[in-house]
């Protein structure tokens, strides 16, 4: 005896199907109606779901392109205007001291010039020592007070 498996996905016993065919039958008339108007209606709202989706997905799609196109846009004009500025500072004569940001210029001039003990003086014309600048950035208080003391008392050797 040899038994052959079969699968389904409705109700494998021939009694359960019977059972199911009876409770339809037995159901009432408006009962049903609805049943099956509920059920075009429910897939009538999930085409229009989709449709609606697909509308946003399109319409997001396209406008994060635009936001991108904006975005690169406005990062090439602030290039271009940061370039334009650099050339302006460095071209100043008094670029070194302006501000805390020594001109590249006159850095190099005095790098050349090395006298013992002056290294901490030059560390310390690139850094921005007011506190009140950097209100974004991690607190640097304990490194700005050491090279303090070091433009102070440099180190001895």
């Amino acid at each position: 005896n040899s038994c052959v498996l079969q699968e389904s996905n409705g109700p494998t016993d021939a009694y359960a199907a019977i059972a199911k065919a009876d409770r339809l039958t037995q159901e009432p008339e408006s009962i049903r109606k609805w049943r099956e108007e509920q059920k075009k209606r429910l897939e009538e709202l999930d085409a229009a779901s989709k449709v609606t989706e697909q509308e946003w997905r399109e319409k997001a799609k396209k406008d994060l392109e635009e936001w991108n196109l904006r975005q690169n846009e406005q990062m090439e004009k602030n290039r271009a205007n940061n370039r334009i500025a650099d050339k302006a500072f460095y071209q100043q004569p008094d670029a070194d001291v302006i501000g805390y940001v020594a001109s590249e210029e006159a850095f190099l001039k005095e790098s050349k010039e090395e006298a013992p003990g002056s290294e901490w003086e030059k560390v310390a014309q690139l850094c921005d020592f007011n506190p009140k600048s950097s209100k974004q950035s991690k607190d640097v208080s304990r490194m700005r007070s050491v090279l303090i003391s070091l433009k102070q008392t440099p180190l001895s050797r």
